[in-house]
């Protein structure tokens, strides 16, 4: 309470002069001011101490002069087109029993496919695709299949890297694009992946297996419901049993889809015929 003579009542029913109030109001907003400081400083302290500058959240890697490649990078899940294309890729191969199938089905209706490869799998299966992917286009799919979007961009760049190169020794040619395991990007991710060139490639269409058990013919009718121009389309050439459903289905699946007028290209086919931007790689 306010009386005559500029006096303030205080809570005990003492008075504060007005040079106290003063004061006491200089001294609170004197700590709003130090307490806002500190909480900015120490949250400075703290970012310090986590891994972002090179880290698995950042797409740099600190204030020198950064190896970034063609300087740009493209994400692409779908291709912007009316004509009816369709890119079928595979991940997580090669496998024995998977990839051969695959490929044989591939080869007896002449349909290219992009395949996303794992670099150990590569290195320990070379012979089920060496001399086998003339029609078709190698992608890079890490090592290991770790989820990368978790790690710094230097463990990233060097995954890649030596995926990349048993790729390229057992396909004869360099991987240009590269799948990050289970879709998942981190500024890591977007860092390697340009450092090495590279466009990344996701999916607009994924099948659907758990859907069908037991049921190739089902699930080959519902992709091929669900493809539009354009689609990217995720198959795989690994995995647990229920994926074989997409693989046994497989020839009923390009049957339909040309018989809905679709042709079937390579990614990088597709992305050479429709207007998309593009950066790098």
């Amino acid at each position: 309470m306010v009386r005559d003579g500029g006096e303030t009542t205080g809570p005990g029913g003492g008075r504060w002069g007005r040079r106290r109030v003063l004061g006491g109001g200089a001294l609170l907003a004197g700590g709003i001011t130090l307490g806002a400081v500190g909480m900015s400083q120490g949250a400075s302290l703290a970012d310090r101490h986590l891994p972002l500058s090179g880290g698995p959240a950042s797409a740099t890697v600190g204030n020198r002069r950064q190896d970034v490649g063609a300087g740009g990078l493209q994400v692409v899940w779908h291709a912007p087109t009316t004509e009816r294309l369709v890119a079928l890729t595979f991940d997580d191969g090669p496998l024995p029993r998977w990839t051969p199938t695959v490929l044989d089905t591939l080869e007896r209706h002449a349909v290219p496919a992009t395949f996303f490869l794992v670099g150990a799998r590569v290195r320990r299966h070379a012979d089920l695709i060496r001399g086998r992917l003339a029609r078709h286009e190698v992608g890079n799919h890490s090592w290991r299949h770790r989820d990368l979007a978790r790690l710094a961009a230097a463990e990233v760049h060097d995954d890649l890297r030596r995926s990349h190169d048993a790729i390229a020794e057992a396909a004869g040619v360099a991987p240009r694009l590269t799948r990050p395991p289970y879709g998942h990007l981190g500024g890591g991710v977007l860092h390697a992946a340009v450092r090495l060139d590279y466009r990344v490639v996701l999916w607009s269409l994924q099948m659907v297996e758990g859907e069908f058990p037991d049921d190739p013919a089902g699930h080959a009718r519902r992709i091929v419901a669900d493809v539009v121009p354009g689609t990217i389309l995720l198959a795989h050439d690994a995995g647990p049993e229920n994926r074989q459903v997409a693989v046994r289905g497989l020839d009923a699946m390009i049957t339909g889809l040309r018989a809905r007028g679709y042709t079937f290209v390579t990614v990088s086919q597709l992305l050479s015929r429709t207007s998309g931007p593009r950066a790098g790689g």
